[in-house]
């Protein structure tokens, strides 16, 4: 049975203080709806309830999801973008979540940093990041990229099939002339 959330209250992003941030689109959409859909697979994992927060980064306007154990300190995320760090901290008061940003490049402590790709096939940071998946990712982990056509996904999943990850899509839309693709990686 699927289970059906609100969206997230994000009408901050993009205006007064945040006016840097780019408010979530199609691609922050579609991570959500693939979270949405695997939630029992995450709830599984821990045993336990899990929450969700919504986090808006203020480089591309991806929005990644951070989930956690209920009972656990409030878990981190990162962003290289101070106003987009202060613009996650009140998304997810505005959602009742409580969250821990940390203004670091690619990423701090155990957080993840969504961040506009660039550079060649747009995966310069992507790139950058995905050597240190397989050392991030806890055994029991689930790891979300959200990619285009043109960062070659199939690419990324035989990379990090190399580190002893295994990755497939999960859920693919087309936004205009782009096809996004939200991939799912777990322990092999």
């Amino acid at each position: 049975m699927s289970t059906s959330y609100p969206t997230p209250v994000y009408s901050h992003a993009a205006r007064g203080e945040f006016t840097e941030v780019y408010e979530p689109a199609e691609d922050s959409f579609l991570l959500m709806d693939a979270l949405e859909k695997d939630h029992e697979r995450l709830q599984q994992l821990s045993g336990q309830r899990l929450r969700s927060g919504v986090s808006i980064s203020g480089i591309s306007g991806w929005t990644f999801s951070v989930i956690s154990v209920s009972d656990s300190p409030p878990p981190p995320c990162t962003d290289v973008n101070p106003a987009a760090a202060q613009c996650t901290a009140t998304t997810a008061s505005c959602n009742s979540v409580s969250l821990q940003p940390v203004i670091t490049s690619l990423v701090g402590g155990s957080g993840i940093e969504a961040a506009w790709a660039g550079g060649k096939r747009g995966r310069e940071v992507t790139d950058r990041f995905l050597p240190l998946v397989a050392q991030l990712l806890s055994s029991k982990g689930l790891f979300y990229l959200i990619t285009i056509a043109e960062n070659d996904p199939e690419e990324i999943i035989r990379l990090l099939g190399q580190c002893g990850l295994t990755g497939e899509s999960c859920l693919s839309t087309r936004a205009g002339n782009e096809r996004l693709s939200v991939l799912r990686f777990h322990r092999s």
